[in-house]
């Protein structure tokens, strides 16, 4: 059978989002994947056909895969190797408190790989891991194991992470020089999928996964800065950014609004400064971002105290959305968690709706925080309301039943730029946005509520 259509044994090491992604595409493509982990809940609620964390379309996925036996979860200590083909590394890489890279859990599965029988395996590495680990690894912790390394970085958005497996922009595979028949394995992981294939030096693919991310971290800053402008001189940012979306140098449309957040932006853009600094580069541009979407996320918070006279202690408001963006769980540098840690720090009452983040919100937190069980019901008596993730259920929202339960003055801060400000300023309320001076006098987003001017890559 040729090589790109070979039924290849994987075993998808860390069942975070992209490790349990993987798996489950994986073996829905027909490959044979055992997935590992060491959280003895997390094994178990995969082997029901569960995911442990939201994502569209995965539990059935799950189930499928699970139940025609293509798919298999095992605790780390349960497995005796050897593990076969590919050896998927999908381990966490969160950021130490300098900024930098914590490879510490992507360590420990180098090092389990290596106390298992030898095997023909390759070592693919799609945890986000910075530009030049890669060879350390293979020069350091795997020289002489006899286990080939390739670096595979991973391009997945939380909440199109499943659709964004099969219909990648590009695949990216850095293995060492020479090693065609390494490359030639990973590409047969992805049979099946039409898309550009990036082959390249290890170094260089780690680079693409930061650079990727970084530029579109830029992009979103850069947009927040115009919009900042905008308001200040009487310009309209949805005019503007739409200007540029006709641009074929400057690409597709990107929505001002209260910043990134989520896994993957804020850590690989510090991790990439933390880089340079280490490296003695300067890079001014990074950082700049890395402080405008500081500033963004506290927009609402300037806002408030400007409509409400200077101060905003005793008033109620109203968050809809906790999540970092729409149609994911993730809290992780959620600009909400930011923006409501200052507002009740101030002395505001805030009650808070998400339609699938609460849960993972709460610990983080104050305990004056009310969490509510619908939208209505966190406007409810509040003077104010805030859209901080553009959820398709705020976006399509009875309005007009939110304007009945609100107080005056009913104000609306679409941090998002997500709502029909004209429509809003209709039924009665006071509308602001982010560079919007004006009622816009349309839906910014498109049909379904889903703002797409901008893929986001973040677990």
């Amino acid at each position: 059978m040729p090589e790109e259509q070979r039924r290849l044994q994987i075993t998808v090491i860390g069942l975070g989002r992209v490790g349990t992604v993987a798996a489950a595409s994986l073996a829905t493509a027909g490959h044979c994947v055992l997935g590992v982990d060491i959280d003895p809940d997390r094994i178990a609620l995969l082997r029901a056909g569960r995911a442990p964390f939201y994502e569209p379309g995965l539990p059935a996925m799950l189930q499928s895969a699970v139940a025609g036996g293509g798919l298999r979860f095992e605790h780390r200590d349960a497995v005796a190797g050897p593990l076969g083909d590919i050896a998927l590394i999908a381990a966490g890489t969160p950021p130490t408190p300098g900024g930098g890279a914590d490879l510490s859990q992507v360590r420990a599965a180098l090092a389990w790989l290596k106390s298992l029988p030898p095997g023909d395996t390759v070592a693919v590495m799609k945890s986000t891991v910075p530009p030049g680990a890669g060879q350390r690894i293979s020069d350091g912790e795997l020289r002489g194991a006899g286990i080939r390394y390739v670096s595979n970085p991973e391009f997945l958005r939380e909440g199109q992470a499943v659709h964004d497996w099969r219909h990648p922009d590009r695949i990216v595979i850095g293995a060492g020089p020479g090693d065609t028949q390494s490359v030639a394995v990973v590409k047969a992981m992805h049979a099946g999928i039409a898309a550009p294939c990036i082959i390249t030096d290890v170094t260089s693919a780690e680079m693409i996964k930061y650079a990727s991310n970084a530029y579109l971290a830029t992009r979103i800053s850069f947009i927040n800065e115009i919009a900042a402008l905008c308001g200040r001189v009487g310009a309209s940012i949805d005019a503007v950014s739409d200007g540029l979306a006709m641009d074929a140098r400057t690409g597709s449309r990107i929505y001002a609004g209260v910043g990134y957040g989520g896994s993957c932006f804020p850590k690989d853009v510090r991790a990439l400064d933390h880089l340079a600094l280490t490296s003695g580069v300067n890079v001014d541009l990074l950082r700049s971002v890395i402080n405008v979407n500081n500033r963004q996320r506290l927009l609402p918070l300037y806002t408030l105290r400007e409509r409400f006279s200077g101060a905003v202690g005793g008033l109620r408001v109203g968050i809809l959305g906790l999540a970092f963006k729409p149609n994911t769980d993730d809290i992780r540098d959620a600009p909400s968690l930011d923006l409501i840690r200052a507002l009740t720090g101030e002395g505001a009452i805030v009650s808070a709706y998400d339609p699938r983040a609460m849960p993972a919100a709460r610990p983080h937190l104050p305990d004056s925080v009310k969490l509510a069980a619908t939208a209505a019901a966190a406007a409810s008596q509040a003077r104010a309301v805030v859209l901080m993730t553009e959820w398709e259920q705020f976006v399509n929202a009875d309005w007009t039943d939110i304007a009945r339960r609100m107080r005056p003055p009913r104000f609306v801060y679409d941090g998002r730029n997500a709502l029909d400000a004209a429509e809003l300023t209709r039924l009665g309320f006071q509308y602001a946005g982010v560079g919007r001076s004006a009622p816009a006098g349309r839906a910014i987003a498109p049909p379904g509520g889903k703002p797409s001017g901008l893929r986001w890559p973040g677990r």
